[in-house]
């Protein structure tokens, strides 16, 4: 069985406190679980009810806001771990994949992407490192910039 960590604490010795699960915007729930993998829906940049910052990479948007933007997806992603399963059950994060709504000609995705990267590094350390795809797309929902989705291995069900 895999070591139990403390990820709660580390939030909180971080400041980060999780928000509520973001409402699903049609037909999905935020997170399922099978096996020992949990598997979040494509969370967007939504803080308090609203989205953080909205249009296309390379057409408005900034790198630098849509980097926090896609920090705040993987966010809301750990928010919906979190109310599956408890925060402190993911043994570690094995895979994100991140859409960013580009401007011809952008091809700025990985860097954008690396704002949820970082984040789930800085919050599970080793734990955090993931294989990851970043995704240059036409358009998200609500005209989000960014959408980001993970994969966690959690511990067995006892």
């Amino acid at each position: 069985m895999a070591e139990t960590q403390n990820w709660s604490a580390r939030l909180a010795e971080l400041g980060i406190t999780l928000p509520s699960v973001v409402p699903p915007v049609a037909a999905y729930v935020p997170a399922v679980r099978t096996g020992n993998y949990v598997y979040t829906s494509g969370q967007l940049p939504i803080v308090e009810g609203k989205l953080t910052v909205a249009g296309k990479l390379g057409a408005g948007v900034s790198d630098e806001d849509a980097k926090a933007a896609a920090r705040a997806c993987a966010l809301n992603a750990l928010a919906a771990v979190d109310a599956l399963v408890g925060i402190d059950s993911v043994v570690r994060i094995v895979k994100v994949v991140g859409f960013v709504a580009s401007a011809e000609g952008f091809t700025g995705q990985p860097g954008v992407v690396n704002g949820a990267s970082e984040f789930l590094g800085e919050v599970f350390g080793d734990a955090g490192a993931h294989a990851r795809s970043a995704v240059g797309v036409a358009e998200l929902p609500l005209g989000a910039p960014v959408e980001v989705e993970l994969i966690a291995e959690v511990r067995p069900e006892s």
